[in-house]
């Protein structure tokens, strides 16, 4: 199988292309390599995977590149996206672009040359929930987007199930709740822990700090997406969780213990406008047609394995550090 994978140089991106060289795909990365991307993953990749593994720079937007890639591919796995809400606040008009236009350039060139499609959305196009309530998102859920980048990605999903109504186009959607793990960006809550210790400093906590997530493994969410995308119905919808809900709090703790520091060692800052109260998501859909389940269900444990990842890679993340949090402190994170 012959795989375009958009943002593949990416956090979530990267680690699918990984997966699917190892189950014998051959994977062409189209990436712009942004502030938030790795290329040299991709191209360590390339060097174990000689002649099946390629990595194109390049945009979304750019019509005539994007056909011509998936002209020569069987399927489109779209992970490409601004997906940071802090900085959609900054600049949503960016965020409308890339991945309202962008997946609307995509499906065109997918209707063109008939091409299976997998876009790769997140549980915040749903809105947030009450706190300690036994309420969780499903398939089914409305959507009510908080933030300038949740907004661009409901909008992203609306556009896939128009392309497929109206055109027959033979794809389907995974929202997904909050990645962690190896290769994420330092701008993101447990990597800008982890980091702030690594460089002698306190941790910081958005606003009361009581925020849930529903926590998942990335590697666990990229299984997900390669069974969607194998054996998944057209048109289809699947929501991917691992039942890890946790607070913002209780996470910041969690990192400071397992570094050796006193759970409570941490800085508060201005909460974010627009903060969602919690994500959970219920898997039961993609549970019960495909099989999947997530294999990583300790958060501590995949924590720990995290912590370590950004010991032993500082030479990726340092250099991205200083400017990072010169930006979110201008912004009064």
């Amino acid at each position: 199988m012959r795989l375009l994978v958009t943002g593949g140089a990416g956090f979530i991106g990267s680690d699918f292309t990984s997966m699917a060289l190892r189950e014998g795909a051959h994977v062409t990365v189209l990436d712009l390599l942004t502030y938030a991307s790795g290329a040299q993953f991709i191209e360590a990749e390339a060097n174990a995977f000689p002649g099946r593994c390629d990595l194109v720079r390049g945009s979304i937007l750019d019509a005539k590149l994007v056909s011509a890639l998936v002209k020569e591919s069987d399927a489109i796995v779209h992970f490409a996206a601004e997906s940071h809400n802090d900085n959609s606040l900054q600049d949503p008009t960016l965020f409308v672009h890339t991945n309202v236009d962008g997946t609307a350039v995509l499906l065109e060139a997918a209707r063109e040359h008939g091409k299976r499609f997998h876009h790769v959305s997140t549980d915040e196009v749903y809105g947030d929930l009450p706190l300690n309530a036994p309420t969780k998102f499903s398939e089914h859920s409305p959507y009510r987007p908080s933030s300038p980048y949740s907004a661009s990605k409901a909008a992203a999903d609306h556009l896939v199930r128009a392309w497929v109504r109206s055109f027959g186009l033979n794809a389907t959607i995974s929202n997904c709740s909050n990645n962690y793990g190896p290769r994420q960006h330092v701008e993101k809550l447990i990597p800008r822990a982890i980091t702030e210790r690594l460089q002698g400093r306190r941790p910081r906590v958005y606003g009361t700090g009581k925020n849930v997530r529903d926590w998942i493994h990335v590697r666990d969410h990229n299984r997900g997406i390669w069974d969607v995308l194998l054996r998944g119905r057209a048109g289809h919808t699947y929501l991917i969780g691992a039942d890890g809900e946790a607070s913002n709090l209780d996470v910041i703790r969690m990192i400071n213990e397992l570094m050796g520091y006193p759970a409570n060692d941490f800085e508060w800052v201005q909460d974010r406008p627009g903060h969602d109260l919690r994500y959970a998501i219920d898997a039961s859909k993609i549970r019960a047609e495909l099989g999947w389940k997530p294999l990583q269900t300790d958060l501590r444990e995949g924590i720990a394995q995290t912590i370590n990842w950004y010991e032993e890679n500082r030479a990726w993340w340092e250099p991205k550090k200083a400017a990072t949090e010169a930006r979110l402190s201008k912004w009064g994170y």
